[in-house]
Order: C-alpha cells, then sequence, then structure tokens
C-alpha cells in the first residue's frame, strides 16, 4: 500500500532546497581545520559540494549551516546569490540540520511540501546525473528518498554477546547510505523532532514509521571520512593524474 504524509499538498509546485550540515569538527581526519575546510585542488571540500547544486538547475537556493563560531567559512566558501550560509549549527548533525531548518521557516523561506535535499559537507564528487536520478526517481513519492550504494561485497557480522560468532548476511539487504537525502520540509521536521540520536535524516524519517526510496549511488560520491579518502576523492574527481 501507498505511503501518503499528512503534508502532501499539491496546490502549487514544490521548490527544491539544498542544505548543507557543516558544523563538524571531522575529528577522525587528524585535521587542524574542520575537513569541510580542506583543500582539494583549488578550493575547499566545501566549494566543490556547493557547486554541485550552483550548476544543478532545479536547486533554488543552497544553504550552508555552520556554527556560530565557525572562522573559516568566509574564506572557504565563495559568495553567490543561491547560496546563504546560516550561523545556527549545534553540537550534532541531527541539531544542525533542524536548526537549520527552523530557520529557513523564521524566515519564510520555505514551503511545507517543498523538498529538501541534505548533502553532506564532504562529499565533494556528486554530480548532475546522481543529483537528477535522485530527483526523477522520487519525483512525487509521498516519503522521498536518498542515494545509497547497494553493497556487492559479502558482509559478515560478529556477535559481540556470543564469543565472537560470524554471521554472514545477505548482501542483498544492504546498502550504504549516501547524500542528497531528499524529504518534504514538514514531514522532514516532524520526523527529526521525534529523534533525539539519529546518524542520518532517513534514520529519523524511518523511525517515524516511514519507508524512504533508494536511489542507486556511485563511488565517486565517496564522503571524506579519514586521511586516506583526501586522495581517492580526488582521483575520482580527476583532480589528481591517474
Amino acid at each position: 500500500m501507498q505511503q501518503t504524509s499528512p503534508h502532501a499538498d499539491k496546490s502549487s509546485s514544490p521548490a527544491y532546497i539544498t542544505l548543507i550540515p557543516a558544523a563538524g569538527v571531522g575529528a577522525r581526519m587528524g585535521s587542524n581545520i574542520p575537513k569541510q575546510y580542506l583543500q582539494i585542488g583549488a578550493a575547499s571540500l566545501l566549494q566543490h559540494t556547493v557547486n554541485a547544486f550552483l550548476d544543478f538547475s532545479p536547486v533554488s537556493h543552497i544553504y550552508v549551516v555552520v556554527s556560530p563560531e565557525d572562522a573559516y567559512v568566509d574564506q572557504a566558501l565563495a559568495a553567490h546569490d543561491k547560496l546563504t550560509v546560516l550561523r545556527c549549527g549545534g553540537a550534532t548533525r541531527r541539531d544542525t540540520v533542524r536548526q537549520g531548518l527552523a530557520a529557513l521557516a523564521a524566515d519564510g523561506r520555505v514551503q511545507a511540501q517543498d523538498w529538501v535535499l541534505v548533502h553532506d559537507a564532504a562529499r565533494p564528487g556528486l554530480t548532475q546525473s546522481l543529483l537528477q536520478d535522485l530527483l526523477t526517481q522520487v519525483g512525487e513519492h509521498a516519503v522521498g528518498g536518498l542515494l545509497a550504494l547497494p553493497v556487492v561485497d559479502t558482509v559478515k557480522r560478529v556477535h559481540a554477546d556470543q564469543q565472537g560468532r560470524v554471521e554472514t548476511i545477505p548482501r542483498e539487504q544492504v546498502w550504504l547510505a549516501q547524500t542528497p537525502q531528499m524529504f518534504r520540509y514538514a514531514l522532514l521536521c516532524d520526523a527529526l523532532d521525534q529523534a533525539a540520536q539519529v546518524t542520518d535524516e532517513s534514520s529519523a524519517v524511518e523511525a517515524a514509521g516511514y519507508t524512504p526510496l533508494l536511489v542507486a549511488g556511485d563511488i565517486c560520491n565517496l564522503k571524506v571520512t579519514q586521511p586516506a579518502d583526501l586522495e581517492q576523492v580526488a582521483r575520482l574527481m580527476n583532480l589528481l593524474p591517474g
């Protein structure tokens, strides 16, 4: 049975808005600056990430949410009339996204039925084709969806409470979540309000009883998490030889 959203409103065409949480410090990178401000080629990770949406015409505006104390964003991100920096980030990703969404409502910049594409600041390899695939396949889906990678390797689970017993999990049931994760504004706000601790927006939506659509992503949309990832993503983006 098709799910319905209590916030669906077909009276006007929804806008597509991007929200990029960028208030984290990226501790696993071991850098003295937040990882989204590291350079890759001639620009910061964050600038590359933003560029994917600046070049994608269906997205009407991009909002980057940083912490109130952020001292890097003004130098790392070029000004653009399609881009706004919101200095209201929180202690967690969930808080940063929710506070960014609240700021949009406070300024009247969003409607309940608008689509919000939440994208990691440290995924600079997002392509126009992946964005178009997401929008096309989600279409008028009642809930929304996200890019994700189907797992191709054999997957093992270790049972820590059973003396390290190893179990093979059917890989057909396992996907690696990527971003953007695209949901209606009001539905996403409600889901995050009910979720105290989640690692992505889809987790909050799922906990609220909805089933998002998974849209096949690509390895090029790698999230930079550890130092080795920086070179790998640069190669995937053709910013390094070989």
